[in-house]
């Protein structure tokens, strides 16, 4: 029947104020003569105005009452929905969020029943209630169909209000309970034999064994199965499985009827590689033995939930022992932490933003949150042992293991976001995680969380500010009570205990809890703004004091920090407004002994933390400037030295805090992925700093005993690491000095005033003060400590042409000025040049002298006890093994190939694989290894804080060795057997290239 134009507006208006977005397709559907007998009813209208989708919603009535089988069926339905309001909320309220369960009431017309009762049983259903729904199911097609009504009365309370988020997914987790029961019942009936021979049970493990499951989720189990009486056990075992293998069928194989939901036995020993089935005992021993510590994270949620439940309740009893003590595992927060990262990396890039499960300030990241806080005082602590997210973040609260605010607003956010999953994988019964993207599902989705007058607009506000929540507070939720454990609180609020704050401090990986409470107590007590802004920071802090090896050490330098700079204005200013600088700082403090110890000889060097430019090394011209310039200012020349020290302190901080930065990467930028540029960096900048040290002591000494004229011309030549540019932390500065009477001086006068010059520029940068002393090395000249300290330039050349080792002519391949007289500097290098780039190369003879020494050098010069494979300098493949092979090319081909007239070892390495004097992967296994030996020498300085050519023997210091190379906390070996792996391949290319050897 066409209607007048006038009353189809006017429908159209009512339609389009009811909410549907397509009146047009509405009106057809209501002119349907299905709907004869209720088309005027206003309670209808009303009715699908309210649900999240009306336009879906009368499509499935439409389509509802189309499928009933008769005249008298379709009545008592459209009757029912006309009179029963219980009716026709719920139906509606189904048919208009859930495409799918209205797929469901089209092929099973007669489901509908299923939302008519409604006595108080109903309102709250149990395993049992859902037992009772299935038991009509003999088959996996009929288990379906009985399994979907079930989800339709469930769907129906949850759309309409009846149960909050928390009871639906307990409903969803029983329903899930009654129907792997009825699946193993069907399984034992289809093979009675195997049943006869075993006990088997099924323990629920995830969300479902949390009693908290999503609508479509994977349904996480573990078998566990022990012979029946007088049964062998490998055959009880082939049984056990068997008959597990059939009920994960029958629930996750397809078939007219679709699944019902994957089940997952993957979170069962040895994953995927392991049996399906295992007895107690094996069970036991394997958690006793190899389980990884996300293992007993898992089983937080182990729950009996079919077959022989009292094997199911021994399994848990038996394995909560192991469960509560995981938190005493060795890195047991960086393991759950950096599992927490992975799974972030692994979401592909386009979809983070919308990942509601893993993404960040997800799901996932409230669950692990309280899930770490349960491990670590659920031991002491029954009451917070829920399997259940939010019952355990209630007890939790209750308890002062978490702040109360924070958990109230986790609650509020985890609600949401499961409430926000559910309305997405209702629609389609689709297991997904993802927001959607389009208007008309936001807007479904928003309508159906009561978002009426903008549901798209008010949806992503909601959404994203929930999501804020939960990244502001997920991190800090594990550090903030420490910090409430020794301040003052409202009274009433709960607090840690001083045994629970010592037992999270323990966990993450304080190896003095007491000392770390005191520290936090100084901190942050008190009503000042320091302290109130030390409250705001510390949180953060310690969790990445925590991400160290040494966070004892990280929290005691910056109490010593904040005591020294806590009343300067700046340095608060600095770390609660520069992002970087509280990270920044955090790193440096607890990497190791060298950085926090130039640090506090001079405070307020944390400044150069707030920039990243501030933390690039200065060249060499503009560190002369500022040394020669305080130089000038300086009242004598002790003064002026202190001053120069004070610049390489401040300087040699500055290196380090970029190196260990770079090398450890932070929140908003990558660790360096080039290690051999680090090394550069390190060794330009370190060798820049010592040459415009000694450039300004040089200066200092002059000016005080001389005036502006010394009676000689001076210069400094830079050897060994020095004068490649290759300069650690820990380096001595390897030197020759050379000078040259000026004109009309007495030689026997200028050679007293140089050697003078020596004495008292080695003295001032020895004084004791706060500053590192730099040590002057002249051994490598000639005749070695028995020779002069000081000669002529005359006087080399004499001894030179007439008692030059060959070993002394491979020394001057690293010959640098680096201080001093230019013109002479230049005179020196002219000299020199034919003897370490000599013509046509080196003779056999000198070639075998150089192996000689080398062979005698690595049997003499090891230390006694020293691990040859584990040694830096002196050990297989390691600097000497390199640098003696790159020394050899440039004594024998440097004449014909200019690029090998370089005093770096890199730089030399890549010029003779340029000139194809060495393959590139022979050039390459070198290269890599020089660069991991040098790291690890550098590693062990700002560790220590002393120089070390080996591995530190110490547990904390290895590790946090291997956290500056980059390896995760728990992986010391994996650095270890890397380190002999790449010098032993090192060590093969020298044996071939060095020695000869083929």
């Amino acid at each position: 029947m066409t209607l007048p134009q006038g009353r189809r507006s006017s429908t159209f208006t009512r339609l389009l104020r009811h909410g549907f977005t397509d009146p047009s397709a509405a009106e057809r559907l209501l002119d349907d003569p299905a709907l004869s007998a209720v088309r005027s009813d206003p309670l209808l209208l009303d009715a699908l105005g309210a649900t999240a989708d009306p336009d879906l919603a009368l499509l499935g009535l439409v389509r509802l009452v189309e499928g009933q089988e008769d005249d008298l069926s379709r009545r008592e339905l459209l009757d029912t929905l006309v009179t029963a309001k219980p009716l026709r909320d719920r139906l509606l309220g189904v048919l208009g969020a859930s495409e799918a369960l209205a797929d469901h009431l089209a092929r099973h017309p007669r489901d509908w029943r299923a939302l008519v009762t409604y006595e108080s049983a109903d309102l709250h259903p149990g395993v049992e209630e859902f037992e009772r729904g299935l038991a009509d199911a003999t088959d996996p097609v009929s288990l379906r169909v009985s399994y979907r009504r079930c989800l339709l009365a469930i769907a129906a309370r949850d759309v309409c209000g009846t149960t909050d988020v928390a009871e639906t997914a307990a409903e969803l987790a029983d329903l899930a309970t009654a129907t792997l029961r009825a699946a193993l019942a069907m399984a034992r009936a289809a093979a009675p034999g195997d049943a006869a021979q075993c006990r088997l049970s099924v323990i629920a493990m995830g969300k479902c064994g949390g009693h908290e499951l999503n609508y479509v989720s994977d349904v996480d189990v573990i078998f566990v199965a022990e012979p029946a009486d007088g049964a062998d056990e490998d055959k009880a075992l082939r049984a056990a499985t068997r008959l597990a293998s059939h009920m994960m069928r029958i629930c996750s194989e397809t078939n007219v009827e679709g699944t019902i939901w994957p089940v997952d036995a993957n979170l069962r020993p040895e994953g995927r590689n392991g049996p399906l089935v295992r007895t107690l005992s094996s069970h036991l021993a394997y958690y006793q033995r190899w389980a990884k510590t996300w293992e007993f994270q898992a089983l937080l949620k182990a729950r009996p939930v079919a077959g022989d439940l009292e094997l199911g309740e021994e399994y848990v009893a038996t394995l909560a022992p192991l469960v509560w003590h995981a938190a005493e595992r060795e890195n047991f927060v960086t393991d759950v932490q950096k599992m927490r990262r992975r799974v972030v990396e692994n979401i592909p890039a386009g979809e983070v933003e919308r990942e509601l499960k893993l993404g960040p300030g997800g799901l996932r990241d409230v669950e692990f949150a309280v899930q770490m806080l349960q491990l670590v005082h659920g031991r002491s602590d029954p009451s917070i042992r829920s399997g259940s997210t939010l019952e355990a973040l209630h007890a939790l609260g209750e308890g002062g293991y978490v702040g109360r605010v924070d958990a109230v607003q986790l609650d509020d956010a985890y609600r949401f976001l499961r409430s926000l999953e559910h309305r997405i994988q209702l629609y389609k019964l689709r297991r997904t995680h993802l927001v959607p993207e389009g208007d008309a599902d936001l807007r479904r989705i928003g309508r159906s969380l009561g978002m009426r007058t903008e549901p798209i607009t008010d949806l992503n506000r909601a959404w994203k500010r929930h999501t804020s929540v939960v990244r502001r507070l997920h991190e800090k939720l594990f550090y903030r009570p420490l910090l409430d454990a020794v301040a003052q609180l409202a009274p009433g609020e709960a607090r840690l205990s001083t045994e629970a704050a010592r037992e999270r401090l323990v966990a993450l990986g304080y190896a003095d809890p007491s000392a770390a409470l005191r520290h936090l107590e100084a901190l942050a007590s008190g009503v000042s703004r320091k302290a109130a802004i030390q409250r705001t920071l510390l949180p953060v802090l310690l969790g990445w004091f925590a991400d160290s090896a040494d966070p004892d050490a990280g929290l005691l330098g910056f109490r010593k920090v904040s005591d020294a700079l806590g009343k300067t204005p700046w340095y608060l200013r600095l770390l609660r407004d520069e992002g970087a600088a509280a990270e920044n700082l955090a790193r440096v403090l607890s990497a190791g002994r060298l950085a926090p110890d130039l640090l506090l000889r001079a405070p307020e060097a944390v400044a150069l933390l707030g920039d990243q430019r501030g933390l690039e090394p200065r060249g060499r011209a503009h560190l002369e400037q500022e040394i020669l310039a305080a130089v000038r200012r300086a009242d004598g020349a002790e003064q002026a030295v202190t001053a120069a020290r004070g610049v390489r302190r401040r300087e040699l901080f500055r290196t380090a805090a970029g190196d260990l930065i770079g090398s450890y990467g932070t929140e908003d930028s990558p660790a360096e992925a080039d290690p051999g540029a680090l090394v550069d960096r390190v060794g330009t900048a370190v060798s820049d700093l010592t040459a415009a040290t000694l450039a300004g002591t040089l200066r200092a000494v002059v000016r005080e005993g001389w005036g502006d004229t010394l009676p000689t011309r001076f210069a400094v030549i830079g050897m060994g690491r020095f004068g490649g540019h290759e300069l650690g932390y820990g380096s001595d500065a390897d030197v020759l000095f050379v000078h040259q009477p000026r004109e009309g001086a007495d030689e026997q006068e200028a050679t007293k005033a140089a050697a003078k010059v020596i004495s008292e520029m080695r003295r001032l940068l020895q004084i004791p003060s706060a500053d590192p002393p730099l040590l002057i090395d002249a051994d490598l000249r000639p005749e070695g400590r028995s020779g002069p300290l000081v000669r002529t330039l005359k006087s080399y050349e004499a001894y030179y042409r007439r008692w030059s080792l060959v070993w002394e002519s491979q020394a001057l391949l690293r010959a640098e000025p680096v201080a001093g007289d230019e013109e002479l500097s230049r005179a020196f290098i002219e000299l020199v040049d034919p003897l370490r780039y000599p013509a046509e190369g080196l003779g056999e003879d000198a070639i075998r002298e150089i192996r000689r020494l080398k062979a005698r050098m690595e049997a003499e010069r090891m230390p006694r006890g020293a691990d040859p494979t584990l040694h830096t300098k002196l050990g297989r493949g390691g600097l000497s093994d390199v640098e003696w092979t790159v020394q050899l090319l440039q004594l024998e081909h440097a004449w014909a190939e200019p690029g090998l007239r370089t005093t770096r070892t890199r730089e030399a390495l890549a010029a003779a694989c340029a000139a194809e004097l060495i393959p590139a992967q022979d050039a390459a296994i070198l290269d890599e290894a020089w660069v991991l030996a040098t790291r690890v020498r550098n590693a062990v300085m700002l560790v220590r804080g002393r120089a070390g050519d080996t591995f530190p023997s110490d547990g904390r210091e290895l590790a946090a060795v291997g956290r500056y190379l980059g390896y995760d906390a728990g992986h010391v070996g994996d650095m270890l057997d890397d380190y002999r792996r790449i010098t032993r391949r090192a060590r093969a290319v020298v044996e071939e290239r060095f020695y000869g050897a083929s």
